[in-house]
């Protein structure tokens, strides 16, 4: 049996992939109207994901005999500044992630919850993928600059995610 302790920590971190997901569309209706639907069509397959984190760690309580209720979701920010804001904040919330997911990881070993610990190594690795793609995109958008040609090339690029 997994810990209460965890398993209310886990029940958190549904909501926040659920609440990654929600990001990331709003993200993805921003590069819409941007006429960006390579950036949208990244965005949308990340809503995807976090999702999909959201129903796995939901499976792994039910099936441990723990009762899921989630939250609200808080509505995201959609007014930014140009189209390179979305991409950094998309780096910081994969880096807020990141955190919680460490923080119930440490309090799992913390507790001598050993499943729960062994079932976020998983995610552990997860989101040192998402940082690192998060990060990989920025670079790109910052080495084209942003604009013209070459944003339409990278948009491109991203559409076939």
């Amino acid at each position: 049996m997994i810990k209460k302790e965890t398993a209310a920590l886990l029940v958190k971190q549904i909501n926040k992939e659920l609440h990654s997901g929600y990001l990331y569309m709003e993200f993805a209706n921003y590069y819409e109207e941007k006429n960006l639907p390579g950036f949208a069509h990244w965005y949308v397959k990340q809503a995807g994901e976090e999702y999909e984190h959201a129903m796995k760690i939901r499976h792994f309580l039910i099936e441990a005999g723990e009762k899921v209720t989630l939250d609200a979701i808080a509505k995201p920010e959609k007014d930014f500044a140009d189209t390179k804001a979305p991409l950094l904040a998309g780096l910081k919330h994969e880096q807020y992630i990141t955190a919680s997911i460490n923080a119930i990881y440490e309090k799992a070993l913390e507790l001598k919850d050993h499943l729960t610990a062994e079932f976020l190594r998983w995610f552990i690795k997860e989101q040192g993928e998402e940082e690192t793609n998060a990060q990989l995109i920025i670079d790109k958008y910052e080495m084209v600059g942003g604009t013209g040609t070459a944003i339409y090339l990278l948009d491109k690029e991203l559409g076939q995610r």
